[in-house]
């Protein structure tokens, strides 16, 4: 910890101690700097820390703390003002706002007193000359709080008729208010116009947008703007999640997953920030945060989940249930607290109101892992529905029509029907034909273990006196045996139910049904034979054949024969792939899908339509696999089961994705991670998902909800089940979304983890450019020495594979770092000395023209920068000598790039400009006029001629004016 021991040891302390993450310990420390301030007895030194001790305290849990200093410090104004500089005074006027928040913000201090604040407020301004902007704001806050409307409506048009002065709020948090006022007028498309400037990045401060994304969540939601939200939600919560002092919007990030089916994720909130159950010193955002708890609680319950454990208060365990009840009871005592002191019921009302709110979406996908908190399927409404009217059970006689109406036009649920059959035969006297079709069905549901069952419906329906429905059972039981593995007992087991129907059939014995029952058995099990032992396709050829002569043109509304004759004509499709007669197979899987299609069967075509997607993608048809896909979640509709929804939406955002359709893509990928979780595939299917869906976020510029959807691919990828390739690359792409979002030293350390991995591979360019990237984002972190082992790394391994260019690149970043370290100038003169030399070596050698050329463009560059290097190297205390020297020496490296730039022609003109303007100025700084006009009207004659609108061409012009000014002066 820094001693202090003056004045400035102070100011660096403090400023040191800002950059420190909000909480107790920053807190701690101001306290322990107004001590060190005191004892150095410098008036100036304790209003500096008395303002230090406030900020953080106001940027904290504990903004209940901020009176006290601020008291001392309005006293020690009115007593010595001469004792604060132009700075202090400003911040002393300006932290007048945050005590009349503050006091707002705590019920125990009286409306009165409020209002005796804001009149002083005002008095002050007025004495210092401040507009009266900052002061309507703040009776506005006032008036809003209690639920004042007509005055507040009073002082929100003053507030924005008075002139903008320094003591207003900044552009950002001011628009934040007045959306609120809109919002609070029931007014949600205003209120997001107004923060439209905020959310596009044109104003932002210390707290935005981050309570702007967090209040914007609700409003998108009723309008239906759900990818919005979505988006807002992910950027957002990134932001407040790091900073203790933002409960309030913490708390709308809850209520959103409370709002759109996702409570899991709302529990993992509320696990992160377990003091905010707690922390007093904000009563107003502790009873925010406590109603958005109950509100979860409530969803929670109303799913029948109200016995679930849950994050809540330390000390004891919490079921959701509980968790509830006592969220609510202390947020309403908070806000009858506020209501007792505003002489209102306001709060309490929006309070309650805010309590109530019932889901505005019944689940939306976040693209982050998220758990399942209840069974997949239909969701639980979050309140009992009305009970319906009694009714009368169906009869037996109906179930069983209903369940022979759905097998005979094969709808999805037909087994359903049956399992409801089997149950109400259970209390019923059933004949032996129906306890036939029950053993049937029910042994369809169960596959591999329904051998036994087929057998006892043969049984049954032999008895029962159709004997070509018990051959069926029996070819079904075999089929059964082959899905199990026995492929030799199948082939063994269908021989004689094959040889039966045949002779039954050729007798009129029996129909064309069972006929084609058996015959597809038989064709299936001939099948397996071939996809397991690669043996058999003329058999299963043959087998195939003679089916589709039986049903062929046979169907017509007979959709059991329809489903034959197209299921027959995939299984041909599937011997023509493994004959290698790609196109045939594709052809035959159409016709199929087409057939099944034109019955209103198009679940039955959902595989075919993907076996379509898979050869168009083998034979380069990307636009055939992506129409084959398309369709097959069309035709798939409800019925397809959440696991295939998946790897569908996958296959389609992958194939989308390579035709660059990166929106459409993250679309796709987003509902695959969804449906991956439904199928309790987060850790497998759905970590490969969010890893796709995050690179195609990046590629749209989204980095803040990329790295947020990376992150959570991270918790679930590994190289065991996904491959290294893929944790490397989610590496990659996390650390380039951190460095566009500044966080430099988090991207260094994703881009260093992944580069350790890529070290063991054969190929080492990954190994370098990773190295290399995380050398740049130590550089921006501020961490020069760490930088340089990096770069050395990255162009040790750049000189390996002979990459002369990055390996230039590396030195030149190298010498630059070095201004930072203990190498200092010289080191970085030597470091860019290296560069030329490497440069001129490579390119002494290059063969190719085309190499050459760009190995040319390389040192012209590198001459470029060791040129600016040398003149921003002198120290600011050097003599006129060393300063010419240096000068001397850039001006030589300018010329030297100059010349390199002019032989590269068109192709170099505006590196050459740059690089004559560049010496143009140091000309100028040689007080050598004459010279430094002659290279601006170089540049001038360069352009002459040139496009005016070309930016380049317009910048390089305008510089050569300006330098040519002082000279022609």
């Amino acid at each position: 910890m820094m001693e202090i021991a003056d004045f400035d040891s102070l100011r660096r302390a403090m400023a040191e101690n800002s950059e420190e993450p909000e909480g107790p310990a920053r807190n701690a420390r101001a306290e322990q700097l107004l001590a060190e301030a005191e004892r150095l007895n410098i008036p100036l030194a304790v209003i500096e820390a008395l303002g230090h001790q406030l900020k953080v305290y106001n940027y904290s849990s504990e903004k209940d703390k901020m009176f006290v200093p601020f008291a001392r410090l309005l006293r020690m104004w009115d007593e010595r003002p001469e004792d604060f500089d132009e700075y202090e005074t400003h911040s002393l006027h300006w932290v007048f706002k945050w005590m009349t928040a503050g006091m707002l913000d705590q019920p125990h201090i009286p409306l009165a007193s409020i209002e005796k604040w804001l009149g002083e407020m005002e008095h002050r301004y007025r004495l210092a000359g401040h507009s009266e902007r900052a002061v309507r704001s703040a009776e506005f806050s006032v008036a809003g709080h209690v639920g004042d409307l007509p005055r507040a409506e009073r002082a929100y048009a003053a507030w924005l008729a008075a002139d903008r002065d320094r003591m207003a709020d900044c552009h950002a948090c001011e628009l934040h208010g007045q959306g609120g006022w809109q919002l609070k007028n029931g007014r949600d498309e205003a209120a997001l116009e107004l923060w439209g400037p905020v959310l596009d990045g044109e104003y932002s401060c210390a707290h935005e947008p981050h309570t702007v994304l967090a209040s914007s969540l609700v409003p998108l939601l009723r309008l239906g703007r759900v990818d919005e939200a979505r988006a807002h939600h992910l950027r957002g919560f990134r932001l407040v999640r790091p900073m203790e002092s933002m409960r309030g919007a913490y708390a709308d990030h809850v209520e959103f997953c409370a709002l759109t089916g996702n409570e899991a994720r709302g529990l993992e909130l509320l696990a992160e920030r377990p003091a905010y159950f707690t922390d007093t010193g904000q009563p107003r955002s502790r009873m925010d945060f406590l109603a958005v708890v109950a509100l979860l609680m409530d969803r929670l319950t109303g799913l029948g989940l109200g016995g679930q454990r849950v994050p809540g208060p330390a000390g004891r365990a919490w079921t959701a249930g509980e968790l509830a009840g006592h969220a609510r009871a202390e947020a309403l005592e908070l806000a009858a607290r506020f209501d007792a002191r505003n002489g209102t019921s306001y709060v309490g009302d929006q309070l309650r109101e805010r309590m109530a709110q019932r889901p505005l979406v019944d689940r939306l996908p976040l693209g982050v892992r998220a758990p399942r908190t209840t069974p997949a399927g239909p969701r639980t409404p979050a309140a009992p529905a009305p009970a319906p009217e009694p009714s009368e059970q169906p009869s037996f006689a109906a179930l069983l029509a209903e369940a022979r109406r759905l097998s005979d036009t094969l709808r999805p649920h037909a087994l359903e029907a049956w399992a409801a059959v089997a149950r109400a035969a259970e209390e019923t006297e059933v004949d032996t034909y129906v306890r036939a079709e029950i053993a049937d069905h029910t042994a369809m549901g169960r596959g591999p273990e329904g051998v036994e069952l087929f057998e006892r419906a043969a049984e049954l329906y032999a008895e029962a006196g159709d004997e070509g429905e018990a051959i069926a059972a029996r070819a079904r039981a075999a089929y059964v045996r082959a899905l199990s593995g026995e492929l030799d007992e199948a082939l063994a087991a269908i021989d004689e139910p094959y040889d039966r129907i045949l002779a039954l059939y050729a007798d009129d014995a029996t129909g064309v049904r069972q006929t084609a029952s058996v015959l597809m058995s038989r064709a299936r099990i001939l099948m397996r034979r071939v996809h397991e032992r690669s043996a058999g396709a003329g058999d299963a050829e043959q087998a195939v054949r003679e089916l589709l002569a039986l049903v062929g043109g046979r169907g017509g509304s007979d959709l059991r024969l329809v489903s034959r004759a197209a299921e027959g004509r995939a299984m041909l499709a599937e011997l023509a792939e493994h004959a290698g007669d790609g196109e045939r197979a594709g052809e035959l899987f159409r016709q199929a899908t087409a057939q099944f299609v034109g019955a209103e069967l198009p679940w039955f075509a959902v595989e075919y339509e993907v076996r379509v997607a898979a050869l168009a993608h083998e034979q380069g048809d990307l636009a055939e696999a992506e129409r084959a896909l398309r369709a097959a979640l069309e035709h798939g509709g409800p019925f397809v089961e959440p696991v295939g929804r998946a790897q569908l939406h996958l296959q389609l955002a992958e194939v989308v994705g390579g035709r660059g359709a990166a929106e459409e893509a993250a679309e796709h990928a987003l509902e695959a991670a969804h449906w991956a979780d439904e199928a309790g595939q987060s850790g497998t299917l759905g970590a490969w998902a969010r890893h796709q869906l995050g690179g195609f976020l990046l590629r749209q510029g989204r980095f803040a909800e990329a790295a947020e959807v990376l992150e959570s691919a991270l918790a679930d990828l590994s190289a065991e089940t996904h491959g290294d390739g893929a944790v490397v690359q989610t590496q990659w792409w996390l650390g380039d979304c951190l460095s566009e979002l500044g966080e430099h030293h988090a991207a260094a350390e994703r881009r260093l983890q992944a580069a350790e991995i890529a070290r063991h591979w054969p190929e080492q360019h990954d190994h370098a450019t990773l190295a290399h990237l995380a050398a740049e984002s130590l550089g921006n972190a501020g961490l020069p020495a760490e930088a340089d082992r990096a770069y050395t790394r990255a162009g040790e391994l750049w000189r390996a594979m002979g990459n002369v260019h990055f390996l230039v690149r590396s030195l030149r970043a190298r010498a630059w770092l070095a201004l930072r370290t203990e190498a200092g100038p010289e080191g970085a003169r030597r470091l860019m000395a290296e560069a030329v030399r490497e440069c001129e070596a490579a390119l002494d050698t290059a063969g190719d023209p085309a190499a050459a050329e760009r190995l040319a463009g390389e040192l012209g560059h590198t001459h470029r920068q060791f040129g600016d290097l040398l003149a921003r190297s002198v120290p600011e205390d050097a003599d006129d000598p060393a300063i010419q020297g240096a000068f001397e020496a850039a001006l030589a490296q300018m010329t030297a790039a100059i010349s390199v730039f002019a032989g590269l022609g068109e192709d170099g003109l505006h590196s050459r400009t740059a690089a004559e303007l560049a010496a143009g100025w140091l000309e100028a700084d040689l007080s050598r006029p004459a010279a430094a006009t002659a290279r601006a009207r170089a540049v001038l004659d360069a352009y002459e001629g040139a496009d005016p609108v070309d930016e380049t061409v317009r910048a390089r012009r305008a510089e050569a004016r300006q330098l040519l000014e002082p000279t022609e002066d």
